[in-house]
């Protein structure tokens, strides 16, 4: 939600004012929070329960709960916005320079890759996931099998490898060592 908020709140904290181009992300939040709370049962308050949400455009006659609930789910769902968009506007305010190095870099390429982000942020603090087993571990059932098959395993071995070739040269220039 922090994510899908940042760009309605960074034009509040470096704009001064909020534009109609962020709203297909606060419609994605709204969504999204109802989705938490009535169908996936992720609120205390309304509970362990699961309610289907209209899909768009169809036509609800009845909901399937009281408007005593409808009253909670829709306070809920404020709340739970209300308190992404503070830490969206907590994040962005404490990495407000982080930010306009990356709005300047915007300003002048147009698009950013993963070098641009590294040079200008750094590496992330946290090991990436590059194969496919680690990227579905811990996502299906004990029983379900989510090995590649045999034909494609080690398909990005060459890449993970200059990686690790990459990340140990600039150690070693780092640290004042000669890569040779």
């Amino acid at each position: 939600m922090c994510m899908t908020l940042g760009g309605r709140v960074s034009e509040e904290i470096f704009f001064g004012r909020i534009t109609t181009g962020a709203q297909d992300d606060l419609r994605k939040v709204t969504q999204s929070a109802y989705a938490q709370i009535v169908q996936f049962g992720m609120n205390e308050k309304v509970g362990q329960v699961s309610f289907d949400l209209p899909r768009q455009g169809e036509v609800v006659l009845e909901k399937p709960y009281s408007e005593a609930t409808a009253r909670l789910i829709d306070t809920e769902v404020r709340t739970l916005i209300s308190q992404a968009y503070q830490r969206t506007h907590q994040l962005l305010s404490n990495k407000r320079p982080e930010v306009e190095k990356v709005a300047l870099r915007l300003l002048e390429k147009e698009v950013l890759d993963k070098n641009d982000m590294v040079e200008l942020l750094g590496k992330r603090p946290f090991a990436e996931k590059s194969t496919y087993e680690e990227f579905v571990e811990g996502t299906g059932s004990l029983e379900e099998d989510t090995t590649l098959p045999e034909g494609l395993k080690n398909w990005n071995q060459e890449r993970r490898n200059k990686d690790e070739n990459q990340d140990h040269l600039e150690g070693q220039q780092i640290s004042g060592e000669m890569p040779f």
